[in-house]
């Protein structure tokens, strides 16, 4: 039922605040795709492919036959699809028809899957701990070749990263790690020996160098962002995140699509920031909103000098506050946080950022 405020639901421990969902739903979320030669995300939904519109609702089956049970890659005009029973599957983007087909012999769970976006891909068997190469330049005869025997921790997604000549995968299992196999001979290294999470499930990298990672967590989900040689983290905070599966980042329109395999809906995040966001005396928390007038994929910016627990509240016109959106301890660092679908009615409001200390308030349109 909708009131004049927003619609809550707590996430798990954390003391979020967000709407619910009433439009269609995904059946058995597992993974997201960009088609950017179309203009839309693909998301594996058990026995079919369905397409989800730009607030992340089911709009759709992507053809007929296509199916995809775990990981997916588009690699020129194809979906490629992880399958039960090692069967890994390729379809046309414009017609939905299968075009080729091949079966790993001997694998236990094949999970993740990334591509060079030319002729390879690679997938991870989670179950196994191996990592296996597919060469599709002959879409008839495709060949595999196992890169990896044993990668001792149990690899979940993986990206590829053309600039380092290197494949990364992150891994389940408590204390999470990054890992690296380095194309040239296929060793394998340790990137991060503890990402201070979970069950790290996606992975994947924009166009300039950065990775991000989704986690289940121990009941505390989280999308994490590092720089190229993973020396720099900071978390962001995405409203609504329940089991984060297989992650993508569509470059093309810089934008981080997350499929939530345990309430069975898709997140958007943008990176597209505000040309410059400074501290002053009036804005000690270098506060803005971009973009404004706001939609489900504006984002809220902030930094703290000092870890603090921080709120985050609507008001309207007359200063009475009509939502919570954040109420969390933050880390000396900055932050992004995802607004997501707001229940307001069209109109001018304020956010008001606030900790111990300080308080600022920003007006922003709905």
């Amino acid at each position: 039922m909708k009131s004049n405020r927003l619609l809550s639901m707590a996430v798990l421990a954390m003391s979020f605040i967000f709407p619910l969902n009433t439009v269609a739903q995904f059946g058995t979320i597992e993974s997201i795709e960009y088609d950017a030669s179309n203009g839309r995300f693909l998301v594996s939904n058990g026995n079919n492919v369905q397409i989800a519109d730009g607030n992340g609702n089911a709009a759709g089956q992507f053809g007929t036959i296509p199916r995809a049970d775990y990981g997916m890659e588009v690699m020129g005009n194809a979906l490629f699809t992880i399958i039960n029973n090692g069967i890994i599957r390729a379809y046309d983007l414009t017609s939905g028809a299968q075009i080729s087909t091949i079966t790993i012999p001997g694998t236990s769970f094949l999970n993740g899957m990334a591509s060079n976006g030319e002729n390879l891909v690679w997938v991870t068997d989670f179950g196994a701990k191996k990592i296996y190469e597919i060469d599709f330049s002959n879409m008839v005869s495709p060949q595999y070749t196992q890169i990896v025997s044993n990668t001792v921790t149990t690899p979940n997604g993986i990206c590829y990263d053309g600039d380092n000549s290197r494949l990364v995968f992150a891994n389940w299992g408590s204390n999470a790690k990054i890992k690296a196999v380095s194309l040239p001979d296929y060793t394998v290294t340790t990137l991060v020996e503890n990402a201070g999470v979970g069950n790290i499930d996606g992975i994947d990298n924009d166009a300039y160098g950065n990775f991000y990672i989704s986690s289940w967590g121990s009941n505390n989900p989280k999308i994490k962002k590092y720089n190229n040689d993973f020396s720099v983290s900071e978390e962001i905070t995405v409203l609504g995140l329940s089991s984060p599966a297989d992650i993508c980042y569509a470059q093309e329109i810089d934008t981080l699509a997350i499929p939530n395999s345990g309430n069975q809906t898709v997140k958007y995040v943008g990176f597209e920031t505000p040309s410059s966001i400074q501290e002053t005396a009036e804005n000690p928390f270098a506060f803005s909103c971009y973009p404004n007038p706001v939609t489900d994929k504006s984002v809220l910016y902030f930094k703290l000098k000092s870890a603090a627990v921080v709120r985050i509240e609507i008001l309207d016109s007359s200063g009475r506050s009509v939502g919570l959106l954040v109420e969390e301890n933050f880390g000396a660092t900055s932050h992004k946080v995802v607004i997501g679908e707001l229940d307001l009615s069209a109109g001018i409001y304020m956010w008001r950022i606030s900790d111990e200390t300080s308080s600022y308030v920003l007006p922003f349109v709905k």
